[in-house]
This record gives C-alpha cells, sequence and structure tokens, in this order.
C-alpha cells in the first residue's frame, strides 16, 4: 500500500525545528557575498519563519 509522496522540491528548500516550526533560507544569498558587509553576510545565514498558505504543511512534507 502506497502513502503520501513527500514534495522533494519543498522539503529540500525547508528545515523542520522540533517544536514544529518551518524555517527557511533568506533569498539573494547564494553567491557575489564577498561585496557584501560582514552584518548582511551574516544575517544571510539565518532562516527566516516560512508559512505555507495554499496548502497545508502535511501535504508538502508529510514524513518530517
Amino acid at each position: 500500500m502506497k502513502g503520501m509522496k513527500t514534495n522533494k522540491s519543498y522539503s529540500k528548500r525547508l528545515k523542520l525545528t522540533k517544536n514544529g516550526k518551518v524555517l527557511s533560507r533568506k533569498p539573494g544569498f547564494n553567491h557575489f557575498n564577498a561585496k557584501q558587509s560582514r552584518t548582511t553576510q551574516l544575517a544571510g545565514r539565518k532562516g527566516q519563519n516560512f508559512i505555507i498558505k495554499s496548502k497545508p504543511r502535511s501535504h508538502l512534507l508529510p514524513f518530517n
């Protein structure tokens, strides 16, 4: 019997914390970070809270 599949495109971009929050990376920090100030570089390392509006989280990440 097959179960629900995980949406791999979302699961690679998101991290699920132990309290159930979903964190994602801030956009715009993939490359060309050497020209940014150090505080801006470090701000890109922090995750930001991700809210799934249109679909429930269990549909996108059923096994995490």
